[in-house]
């Protein structure tokens, strides 16, 4: 039987080795929830990385990431400004107003799905400063976008000025954060300058079940720890979870893993021409494709989603296989 050639998500990668052997070395007898030497050591391995202090917390899934960091920001009859493709948004099953306690998300056009002073002041504009309306407590951008579009330091620096200058928080999803820098080729403190917090992407980079948010305001950090611990999500041995983040640290392997799965996304990129929906400045593509077109790949082996009537969304990850990129390079040309 033909081996599938996957580009459904780059949640389906494989956990990397050097994860692997670093869960196996924490497996001895430790101080237990965020206790242990592993965990006191995210804060400053993570300040070491932005260049600036933070408090670092690990959960285990981007959406309680997401979730929490805005839990510190924004109260119940408030809300959160973001785009109408965010993830919290489109993919989070109602948890932004699980965790938030019903708070609303306040939805912004925007294209390849990022924000844009201009677009969020537009929408604060038309909120009356009285008690019949939901009152903005925060802005949350994606790191690279929806669309695999990334923000550039001065894009970051202008929402941020913004937010400031309105009394908001400030939050970033950075669950492709790592592809979103290296194609930047910038440092991590100024892919995400001026942020109040950042979801730490790390499953989606080779990780297994770690994600972190960084809190670079330590009155919202203290906040967190309660309600991680309310919301179910600190776990007795975090060691392990500690473990993943330190490795992907190591050595700039967030990085690394990153540029393979960009440099494999633009080699298919360059085949797809004229039917590329939006830039490929990360590790997605969306693609122009009929229904038959679409088939005709899935026939050949390669496993992706569909993405509307006449689309699809393409996605690689640390560990795509050179070959089959070039594989599907070809296939595309050849529809």
């Amino acid at each position: 039987m033909t081996r599938p050639r996957q580009f459904l998500s780059d949640n389906s990668a494989a956990v990397h080795p050097r994860l692997w052997e670093a869960m196996r070395a924490a497996d001895a007898a430790q101080t237990p929830y965020d206790g242990d030497a592993l965990s006191q050591e995210l804060d400053a391995r993570f300040g070491e990385t932005f260049g600036r202090d933070c408090a670092a917390l690990w959960v285990a899934t981007g959406t309680a990431a997401n979730c929490l960091a805005l839990a510190t920001m924004v109260q119940p009859h408030g809300g959160v400004v973001c785009h109408r493709e965010a993830h919290i948004e489109m993919d989070e099953g109602g948890a932004p107003g699980f965790y938030l306690h019903g708070a609303k998300l306040l939805l912004v056009e925007g294209e390849s799905a990022k924000l844009t002073p201009e677009t969020i002041t537009s929408v604060l504009d038309a909120i009356r400063d009285d008690v019949h309306q939901v009152q903005p407590h925060a802005i949350s951008i994606t790191q690279a976008s929806e669309y695999g579009c990334a923000y550039r330091p001065g894009e970051v620096s202008a929402i941020a000025e913004l937010a400031r200058s309105r009394g908001l928080g400030f939050h970033m999803d950075g669950a492709r954060f790592a592809n979103a820098t290296a194609f930047l080729g910038c440092s991590a403190g100024e892919a995400a300058k001026d942020v109040d917090a950042l979801s730490f992407g790390c499953v989606k980079n080779g990780g297994m079940n770690a994600e972190a948010i960084l809190f670079f305001d330590e009155g919202l950090a203290d906040v967190a720890r309660y309600r991680r611990k309310r919301a179910g999500h600190l776990q007795s041995k975090g060691r392990f979870l500690a473990a993943q983040l330190l490795a992907m640290l190591e050595g700039d392997l967030w990085l690394e893993n990153a540029q393979q799965a960009n440099a494999a996304a633009q080699e298919i990129a360059g085949a797809c021409g004229e039917r590329l929906m939006h830039p490929v400045e990360a590790n997605e593509l969306f693609v122009r494709c009929t229904a038959e077109e679409r088939e005709a790949l899935r026939a050949q082996g390669f496993e992706f989603y569909d993405w509307g009537p006449d689309a699809a969304r393409l996605v690689t990850a640390w560990d795509t296989r050179e070959d089959d990129a070039l594989a599907l390079a070809k296939a595309v040309s050849g529809l």
